[in-house]
């Protein structure tokens, strides 16, 4: 992470932009984890003098959250804190999935009420005033506001139409007419305005898709990622089902198959284990190797998705088209659908087995006494491996659907909030962060009535995650008059990729597309990652939702055909100039064309009849 971080700011001051100042690991690092909403009976519960049962009700649930998040957080150098809980799975501060991640920084100190109270349930006190609360805690929003070109242009549209009464088309800067208070809102949304390296990059391709064969395109670096890149592209569609199949065999929510992937046979003996011992061992070998199955397919996918979008955002849309299509998205919502509290709390270890343990000192005799493997042993109430997992898929959920309406969609479909609000029961502040951001794209689409009864949750969004300047995520104004068609805003995104795949990699993308190794490889793949989560998903990856019908499994070839393409790519037979303007030019221009001798022999006469002799009326052009 720290090297993307530095790829990523070298990149932005190469392209003439400011280097990112936010990170969200530091960012996260100061945030306080919330509480889930407290259920009636866990107030009744805590109620043990009946005098204080009134004035506890009427007590604000801030200060509720954070007494009871005191009792769980970790001290620096206390790591055994937490165990005066009862809650093993709820958690204050753990790894960032960073090297260090045990570190002491990524614990926020502050005064434990069970050392400083006689108090044995860490109930409120009323005769003494609360404790007071570290000085690293403000009550400012932890990140900086931003906000896009497009959302200004929109913001001066609506008002010039308002004010004026008609519309500036491509003017982002004239201001004449428009009311003072106006001019200060254009000016604070400027002074927010945020432009990614993807913006840079999508501009210069609709610059080069204009003018084919004016512009020059700039010399490609020979990254790690483009080398990669370049290796993986005529078989990544195989690649990201492959991942997903490994994933969903680990997934500890997913039912034995005899079908599937057999992940377990690095790990089963050849003889089954005889002894109450030997199987003991083995179940915890078997947890323990699935574990690390997941968390490290989930950090392969995410680390691709983050280079490859540095590198060139098409690149990252491809990969992440081929995760879509191959149902990554409801296999990540099945993957929560658990307890996850029960997940990240599990303990599938053996201290004795564990290295360095195993092979440094005097070996104890290994019996069914030293197998214990319980959270009394261990100095943590987590699976610090567990949540890594849990937030490299949340990660990976946000980049897939982040600006896509039609993924957002999908996660309306598969009815994911239930789902992601369990998942705010882990109190890891980054988790809850991606978790919010997934529940904060989809709250529009969730109706009046999900929102006025998960207010607790819409003030959390509204605490932790960064605020986009006029968008109105909370109210869903204007559904009704927005009828997104899905299906040409994914099908538009990949004739972009295709088109840049095609420019730059003609040969690799030949052979992705020639060898039925397309996207319909995805689609038609057998349903081993196909996951029914409640919205209208089938095993050939498609998903019908909201206003239009998207169809993955189809590959997105079919908006191709109008252009006589077969399967989606242009083979060298029926290579013609229309396709020359679809899917651009490098490499095509290249080619060595042998011209037929009737072609040669007439040639002359073509010319003088077709140009020579016919005037071009250019007024009427």
């Amino acid at each position: 992470m720290e090297i993307l971080k530095n790829i990523k700011n070298e990149y932005r001051i190469k392209a003439g932009l400011e280097p990112i100042s936010e990170d969200t690991l530091e960012v996260t690092k100061c945030m306080r984890a919330s509480s889930p909403p407290a259920t009636a009976n866990d107030i009744l519960d805590n109620q043990n003098p009946k005098r204080n049962a009134f004035r506890r009700s009427l007590m604000k649930q801030r200060f509720l959250d954070e007494q009871e998040q005191m009792d769980i957080e970790l001290t620096p150098g206390n790591e055994s804190a937490p165990n005066n809980s009862n809650n093993g799975g709820s958690m204050g501060g753990t790894n960032n999935g960073g090297p260090n991640s045990g570190d002491d920084d990524y614990y926020r100190p502050f005064e434990d009420p069970s050392t400083t109270t006689a108090n044995p349930n860490n109930l409120p006190s009323y005769n003494t005033p609360p404790n007071i609360q570290p000085p690293q805690i403000t009550t400012r929003l932890p990140w900086t506001p931003k906000v896009r070109q497009k959302d200004i242009d929109q913001f001066l549209d609506i008002s010039r139409n308002k004010f004026i009464g008609y519309s500036l088309i491509d003017d982002h800067e004239s201001l004449a007419g428009l009311p003072q208070p106006i001019h200060e809102g254009v000016e604070t949304l400027r002074r927010h305005m945020y432009v990614s390296l993807a913006d840079i990059q999508i501009k210069k391709e609709e610059e080069i898709a204009r003018n084919p064969i004016s512009t020059q395109e700039d010399e490609i670096p020979a990254t790690s990622a483009e080398i990669l890149y370049q290796a993986v592209l005529p078989n990544l569609p195989q690649y990201m089902i492959a991942l997903l199949k490994v994933l969903l065999a680990a997934s500890p929510t997913s039912k034995s198959k005899t079908e599937s992937i057999n992940i377990m046979a690095d790990v089963l003996p050849k003889k089954m284990p005889l002894t109450a011992t030997q199987s003991t061992k083995l179940t915890v070998d078997m947890g323990r190797h699935k574990e690390v199955i997941v968390k490290a397919v989930s950090a392969i996918i995410l680390l691709y998705l983050k280079h490859f979008k540095l590198n060139h955002v098409y690149q990252f849309e491809f990969m992440s088209q081929h995760l879509v299509f191959a149902n990554c998205i409801p296999l990540v919502l099945k993957f929560f659908n658990q307890n996850i509290t029960e997940y990240v709390s599990m303990k599938n270890t053996i201290p004795l087995l564990d290295f360095p343990s195993c092979v440094i000192g005097e070996q104890p005799d290994i019996s069914g006494e030293s197998y214990v493997y319980s959270g009394e042993v261990t100095d943590k109430p987590y699976s610090w491996r567990n949540v890594f997992s849990c937030i490299n898929l949340l990660r990976i959920l946000n980049k897939l659907i982040k600006w896509k309406h039609s993924r957002v969609m999908m996660l309306v479909v598969f009815k994911s909030a239930p789902i992601l609000k369990k998942t705010l029961k882990v109190r890891h502040a980054m988790m809850q962060l991606y978790v919010l951001k997934l529940l904060k794209m989809q709250t529009k689409y969730l109706g009046r009535q999900w929102r006025k009864s998960n207010m607790k949750t819409m003030s959390a969004i509204y605490a932790k995650v960064r605020h986009r300047l006029n968008d109105d995520w909370a109210f869903g104004n204007d559904l009704e008059s927005r009828p997104w068609d899905f299906q040409a805003e994914e099908c538009t995104l990949r004739a972009c990729v295709d088109r840049f795949n095609l420019r730059r990699y003609p040969e690799a993308t030949q052979k992705c597309g020639s060898g039925g190794n397309n996207t319909n490889s995805a689609g038609n793949a057998d349903n081993t990652t196909g996951v029914n989560m409640g919205g209208n998903v089938d095993g050939n990856g498609t998903a019908s939702f909201g206003t239009g019908n998207a169809n993955p499994g189809s590959g997105g070839a079919g908006q191709l055909h109008e252009y006589g393409i077969e399967g989606g790519f242009p083979s060298d037979e029926i290579l013609t100039h229309s396709d020359f303007a679809f899917f651009g030019h490098s490499g095509w221009w290249d080619r060595k064309i042998e011209l037929t001798d009737y072609f040669k022999a007439n040639y002359s006469i073509w010319l003088e009849e077709e140009v020579y002799k016919n005037q071009t009326n250019w007024d009427a052009l």
